[in-house]
């Protein structure tokens, strides 16, 4: 069986493909990604086992973007799309629905109505599905909500301070990114087993600090939507809801300050610049005091969730940097890391710098109490396992 696993962030498309052997086992058959969605000038990649493609395109959409890299995997050695059996969705928010089920109008119709909750996500993937569903009419479709791993957290780190009754409603921190954080749970457990006490940083469009304790989350950044927890490119983070009464007091409706804090804040709000961490870090080098001030209140969002989760632990045995900027951008892990000797991690700058971003690199020095890691996470193989035991349990089923 042939799986793709389709993982939309909220600027960002990558997938992978699959090949279930007889041992269960998957290979890889192809890859393909697209950034800077709905921005201008992405840059898009595909690879295969004979050729890798890549260029530069204006896609309005996530549904563009899809038809444009499906389309070339021919040229790369994969053959024509309608080989592909089924696709798994990493998919974000479907409220009561947490784990990986079948695709069905159910569920996309959950999906939108909890779209107002995940803006930035859920119509992407609803999109996605809907435009799949078009081009490949054939394949399975398998939705993985991020939700999942976080049901370890305890309840006390779930609740807010509200009226029970709200809480009984559906009102908590859920906890995303769940396949991210599954990956490298899973992926510490094999390479560091005594790594019992793990702070994972996924940093990218979408940002999040996940306290794994003995492979099971305890405790994660993002809230009741993934608006919330760490500075994100273009969502606001962390927010006091009262600063509405002022919002409202300079004319915004409830709707316009909802869909400015979802689609203009974070990085691009504070900059003005960009929403993208590499444009505010050259705004930044070229005097740009904003874009400065957006990187110092991105750094200061990480080592906030730090602080709090090394208490949550009770202690830190490795911290880990994974995602688009964890992987890739060395001047965000130094200053994250810097003067944290006092929690024991210490990061050797230049193996940091020297540092293959899409390899696993540990990054600290020798007298490090604390083990720092780059780790490329593998949310699409984690969807892809996932993709497969709904797709045996239906086949079981009929």
């Amino acid at each position: 069986m042939i799986v793709l696993v389709a993982n939309l962030g909220s600027t960002s498309l990558k997938f992978k493909l699959y090949e279930t052997s007889a041992d269960e086992s998957l290979t890889a058959l192809a890859s393909g990604a697209a950034d800077r969605i709905g921005q201008g000038g992405s840059a898009w990649k595909v690879s295969g086992s004979e050729a890798t493609r890549e260029g530069q395109a204006d896609f309005a959409d996530h549904q563009a973007a899809i038809a444009a890299l499906l389309a070339e995997m021919p040229a790369v050695g994969f053959g024509d799309s309608s080989r592909i059996d089924a696709i798994g969705f990493k998919a974000v928010h479907g409220g009561p629905i947490s784990g990986a089920v079948r695709v069905d109008q159910d569920v996309i119709d959950t999906m939108t109505s909890f779209s107002d909750l995940a803006p930035a996500h859920n119509p992407p993937y609803i999109a996605a599905m809907k435009a799949f569903a078009q081009l490949l009419p054939d394949a399975w479709q398998v939705a993985a909500f991020e939700t999942a791993f976080h049901q370890s957290i305890p309840m006390a780190r779930q609740v807010y301070g509200i009226p029970y009754d709200w809480t009984e409603q559906g009102v908590r921190r859920y906890g995303f990114h769940g396949a991210s954080n599954a990956y490298i749970a899973r992926r510490m457990q094999q390479i560091r087993p005594e790594a019992k006490r793990v702070i994972n940083l996924h940093l990218g469009g979408s940002c999040s600090a996940c306290a794994i304790k003995a492979g099971q989350s305890v405790a994660n950044s993002f809230g009741t939507t993934p608006q919330t927890g760490i500075l994100h490119a273009a969502r606001v983070g962390d927010f006091d809801m009262y600063a509405l009464l002022k919002l409202r007091g300079m004319g915004l409706s409830v709707d316009d300050v909802l869909s400015q804090l979802g689609k203009q804040g974070g990085l691009l709000g504070i900059s003005g610049v960009s929403a993208d961490m590499r444009d505010v870090q050259k705004a930044a080098s070229e005097g740009n005091e904003r874009a400065q001030l957006a990187v110092d209140a991105f750094v200061e969002s990480c080592r906030h969730y730090i602080g709090a989760y090394a208490v949550a632990l009770g202690g830190v045995d490795a911290l880990v940097f994974t995602g688009g900027i964890g992987q890739h951008n060395i001047r965000i892990r130094e200053a994250v890391c810097r003067d944290l000797a006092f929690l024991g991690i210490r990061l050797d700058e230049t193996t940091s710098a020297g540092a293959d971003g899409n390899a696993e690199t540990l990054v600290s020095r020798k007298n490090s109490d604390v083990e720092v890691w780059v780790i490329p996470t593998d949310e699409e193989q984690v969807v892809a396992r996932q993709t497969l035991e709904v797709l045996a349990g239906s086949a079981s089923a009929t």
